[in-house]
């Protein structure tokens, strides 16, 4: 494969804010990074560039890295980088041949970065016991390799429903697209008499508010693609497959629901349509980012509001939309063996059973206790396999933008369902086509 970084970083843009699996705004802080090396102590330097993973990340993560730097005769440096600034810092830093030892990467970031070789491959860093105590080490592996070790994972998209909602209407909680729809046609009524539907079935916002057009991709449309048993590519990455039969049916399957959504979604973005939908109790469903900390969170937020959640519907199978942000190592870092060390003991119990006391998140292995709010824990543990993270391949982010206004299109009925998704196909198979002919032997 040819590394030819420049044309890779033309192909993928990358959408930061939005595309990342979690977290907010929040202000640069730490050292800059740019390779490890020794100070006149003779402590080797490790430089890791994160973004904002909760209200003050580098003091929440400097104490619990003390022993790992004693016992290493190291120096770990921080960089935090706002989530708005993410991928500007990223694209300048790389391009220039600069860059951290260690790096917060989101599956849109992957595809450039492994095909212009910035980042190593950790295949052979880890063994079988590492992926039998790692939970999410699998996650990591794409395009041909393992190229991130998973720390943010576990808060997928999930589909909460309102409980006296489905109480009056005699319904028990949707397992399967038609339980959904049935409920959904049902739920959408005139409830106070004045000739106008004023509750709803399923709180959707396409509008792209503060955020990209992918936050809606996230929130409805590639959890259908997978129920539907479908996919964004092809199994070798070489053409898109969304507009296959399984891919058609998602999308028509979300047309159908258009009439039980609110009658403004495409100017409410998806955001809004959670909170002053669904979060007001005007709607059966709804679909936001789950937390380990929506028990708590939610009482403040809707305190009338009685909720539980379905963590995907089934139709040929399961799947929702759920991060898998990973740690990766850049192909410039001069110790790589120490480095991993260094992500191994990041993602391990010792760690994380200190930091998810004050950032409630996933464990990430088998020695982790729980500890978030008990209702949001099935998510983690029986329903772990109902959700995924995207499929990583070449130019994502321009191919899902694309796709993404295609879907608005077919919305707004301004173009069939096969037609869009045939001609967002044919751009998506022009991309990659250019793509291999720059970076295949």
């Amino acid at each position: 494969m040819k590394k030819k970084l420049l044309s890779t970083l033309l192909c993928t843009s990358m959408i930061a804010a939005l595309a990342a699996g979690c977290g907010g705004n929040g202000n640069s802080g730490g050292s800059e990074g740019g390779g490890d090396s020794k100070d006149d102590s003779g402590k080797t330097t490790l430089t890791m560039w994160l973004p904002p993973l909760d209200d003050d990340t580098e003091n929440n993560f400097k104490p619990l890295l003390a022993d790992f730097e004693e016992e290493n005769n190291c120096e770990v440096k921080i960089t935090l980088i706002p989530w708005d600034t993410y991928e500007e810092k990223w694209s300048t830093a790389i391009s220039g041949g600069e860059g951290p030892d260690i790096g917060y990467m989101y599956a849109e970031m992957y595809p450039t970065y492994i095909s212009s070789g910035a980042v190593i491959d950790l295949t052979d860093m880890v063994d079988d016991a590492d992926y039998d105590e790692y939970l999410y080490l699998d996650r990591g592996e794409m395009m041909g390799g393992l190229y991130g070790m998973p720390i943010v994972t576990g808060v997928p998209f999930v589909l909460y429903y309102n409980q006296d909602i489905l109480d009056s209407l005699e319904e028990t909680a949707p397992e399967t697209w038609e339980d959904f729809a049935r409920i959904c046609e049902k739920a959408t009524q005139d409830t106070n008499g004045d000739g106008k539907i004023d509750q709803y079935g399923y709180a959707v916002g396409l509008n792209s508010g503060n955020m990209s057009n992918l936050y809606m991709m996230n929130s409805y449309i590639y959890s259908l693609i997978w129920q539907a048993g479908g996919d964004i590519y092809a199994d070798d990455l070489k053409s898109a497959r969304f507009n296959d039969k399984n891919g058609t049916e998602a999308i028509e399957f979300f047309l159908s629901l258009k009439d039980y959504m609110p009658e403004n979604l495409l100017s409410l973005s998806g955001q809004d349509a959670f909170s002053t939908v669904f979060g007001a109790g005007k709607a059966a469903f709804g679909v936001t980012r789950s937390s380990q900390s929506h028990e708590t969170m939610f009482k403040e937020s809707y305190p009338d509001l009685n909720w539980d959640y379905v963590t995907s519907l089934k139709n040929e199978d399961y799947g929702t939309f759920g991060a898998a942000d990973s740690l990766s190592i850049m192909s410039t870092c001069e110790n790589p063996e120490l480095a991993m060390d260094l992500i191994k003991y990041i993602c391990s119990s010792e760690f994380m059973n200190e930091y998810h006391k004050v950032a409630p998140g996933a464990p990430l292995t088998k020695s982790e206790s729980y500890n978030g709010d008990p209702k949001m824990e099935r998510i983690v543990t029986e329903d772990r396999d109902k959700w995924r993270p995207l499929q990583v391949g070449p130019c994502g982010s321009e191919i899902l933008e694309n796709l993404a206004a295609h879907i608005q299109s077919i919305m707004e009925g301004k173009m069939e369902v096969q037609e869009a998704l045939d001609e967002s196909a044919e751009f998506a198979n022009d991309t990659l086509d250019e793509y291999w002919a720059d970076n295949e032997e």
